[in-house]
């Protein structure tokens, strides 16, 4: 009866008009409750099978971590179960799509993705290239956490490295963030990669001083110094020539960290300084010779005469003499 008089509204139905019609609206309505009601145990079903991804996705994260971390590789293992535990839950979903509306197939949500994937390649080009170089640092390890290094105009102790960017703490208590892209991309170097490294002091000697006795005063100075590794070798080399002195480069081992090469060096230099007054070795300043030429004239402070810096005549007799000449002219004549 209810159809019948639905479709005797719709014959009635005028051209050109908004009509209201509330049956069509019911009708409607409970289409989709009925669909929904049909399709509740494959929204269960897919609930279900979501949860169990979700689980599964963080069982692989934690057995990847525990993994790495025996093999003292926990950032790497953080990464990578990260991605795991992603993946695994993004299929889960997938599946669970697949069975609410049977009629989607795998393939059609995978090349949906495909397409996606580049647009969200382009949007997030930079987060994807970090990303990648995170990975890559923590795969190869050219620097390690604690290590302190230097990148471009920045140098530290690498705190942590993360998906994006890897945090170094700088000499002074400062937190940089660098972006891992630059990292991968640029020269870095490591001050701690192994563990001692050698640190350098240039001294001059004055050429009056023989240069052998200094060599040995040095090396004696460096002995016994805390942070100093003697076994490695102290080094004093004549380097240079210079204006006023004789350049020795003093050359010694100590531990690689930051801390100890400072250290070091205020207990060198001084050492340095003492162990030359006491052998009566001089450490000239520089010395330099200004020589000075007198170009005045003799007709300066003559209004009418001098030049004010104006070029000379082209006769040089009607030049004016440069004032030495003139008066050492006017001396051989008193004196003749």
């Amino acid at each position: 009866m209810f159809f019948q008089q639905n479709q005797n509204e719709q014959a009635t139905d005028t051209p050109n008009q908004i009509d209201i019609n509330p049956g069509m609206l019911m009708e409607k309505i409970d289409s989709w409750v009925d669909g929904f009601v049909k399709l509740l145990p494959n929204m269960v079903v897919a609930i279900i099978i979501v949860v169990i991804f979700y689980i599964l996705g963080k069982l692989f994260r934690s057995l990847i971590y525990k993994a790495s971390k025996k093999r003292d590789r926990e950032n790497l293992g953080s990464m990578l179960g990260g991605l795991v535990r992603y993946t695994t839950i993004a299929a889960g979903i997938m599946l669970g799509i697949t069975t609410i509306l049977p009629s989607v197939k795998p393939g059609d949500l995978v090349a949906g993705l495909g397409v996606s994937s580049v647009a969200i390649g382009f949007a997030f080009k930079d987060i994807l290239q970090n990303w990648l170089a995170g990975l890559l640092i923590l795969i190869r390890q050219p620097f390690e956490i604690d290590d302190q290094i230097v990148v471009s105009d920045f140098e530290g102790t690498v705190e942590k490295i993360e998906t994006r960017a890897t945090i170094i703490k700088t000499y002074d208590g400062k937190r940089i963030v660098i972006p891992n892209n630059q990292i991968y991309t640029n020269a870095v170097k490591v001050n701690t990669a192994y563990e001692t490294i050698r640190s350098q002091y240039d001294i001059g000697v004055g050429y009056g001083d023989d240069m052998d006795e200094a060599i040995e005063v040095l090396k004696e100075a460096l002995k016994g110094i805390e942070g100093v590794e003697e076994e490695k070798g102290i080094d004093v080399l004549p380097w240079d020539l210079a204006a006023s002195w004789v350049t020795l480069r003093v050359r010694w081992w100590t531990k690689s960290d930051r801390s100890t090469v400072v250290k070091t060096m205020t207990r060198v230099i001084p050492a340095i300084k003492k162990s030359l007054d006491a052998a009566k070795i001089d450490m000239p300043y520089e010395t330099q010779v200004h020589l000075f030429h007198d170009q005045t004239e003799d007709t300066d402070g003559d209004r009418e005469k001098q030049r004010e810096g104006w070029p000379g005549n082209k006769k040089k007799e009607d030049n004016p003499k440069p004032k030495w000449k003139a008066e050492k002219e006017i001396a051989e004549t008193e004196k003749g």
